[in-house]
């Protein structure tokens, strides 16, 4: 059983009240589509009403653009994105609504709370492709333990992720990117994929962009795209 703690979340759970239709989205299409905690605990197949050959997990999907090109992309695959914030949960339920009947987004599924408790109930090796793009950046010294990507969430990812797994990060926020690189960097279980420049500065062309990225972009403010690796684990890999 996964340990229970009392933890904070911090940042809004709601935002400006919504309009008449995304109220009448969220209230019809959360309980067909919101997974309980309890059902994170069996067999990630189990959650879509067709057979998936992978699961991949977005933590903090925002208003779901890239959640939802990645399901449209990749009918084949099962999608978990985590999302606290309802109103971006509504944006994401909208899109769902809109998709043709010839290619619904059947193969999405969403938890709209802390993503820490997916990483806490998840399988074992259940993820093979782990997205946590533009996370707050949590700008001030005081409140850096905010920070998602952190040692104790990465030792999470690094239990639920698939040996060869990929964990893709995003942010516009220099300080971060240091974070990210210097906890990623010194964690054994994951492999940065840069081979050079480019491959950092530059939005892999199967890597769809988000609403907040465009917005960055327009500023004039520079992104950057870190691509790691789930290796192998020690004990696996060693020879007989």
């Amino acid at each position: 059983m996964a340990k229970e703690d009392r933890r904070i979340l911090y940042g809004r759970r709601r935002g400006r009240r919504l309009r008449p239709e995304r109220a009448r989205l969220l209230d019809q299409m959360l309980p067909a589509l919101a997974l309980e905690p309890e059902a994170l605990d069996g067999d990630p197949a189990d959650w879509f009403p067709r057979p998936v050959r992978a699961l991949w997990l977005e933590v903090g999907f925002g208003g779901g653009e890239h959640l939802a090109r990645q399901a449209a992309t990749h009918p084949e695959i099962g999608f978990l994105g985590c999302e606290p914030f309802l109103n971006g949960v509504a944006k994401l339920f909208a899109v769902i609504d809109a998709a043709p009947d010839g290619a619904p987004l059947d193969n999405i599924r969403v938890f709209p709370d802390d993503a820490r408790t997916v990483l806490d109930r998840l399988p074992d090796r259940s993820v093979d492709r782990a997205f946590i793009l533009f996370p707050d950046p949590w700008p001030k010294a005081r409140h850096n333990r905010r920070r998602f990507v952190a040692p104790p969430q990465l030792d999470a990812l690094a239990r639920v992720m698939a040996p060869g797994a990929e964990l893709r990060l995003a942010t516009d926020h220099m300080d971060y990117l240091r974070w990210m690189l210097f906890h990623c960097l010194r964690h054994n279980a994951f492999e940065w994929l840069a081979q050079g420049p480019a491959d950092w500065r530059e939005r892999p062309a199967d890597w769809p962009p988000t609403r907040y990225e465009e917005k960055a972009l327009q500023r004039g403010t520079a992104c950057v795209y870190l691509r790691f690796r789930r290796r192998p684990d020690p004990a696996a890999a060693a020879p007989d």
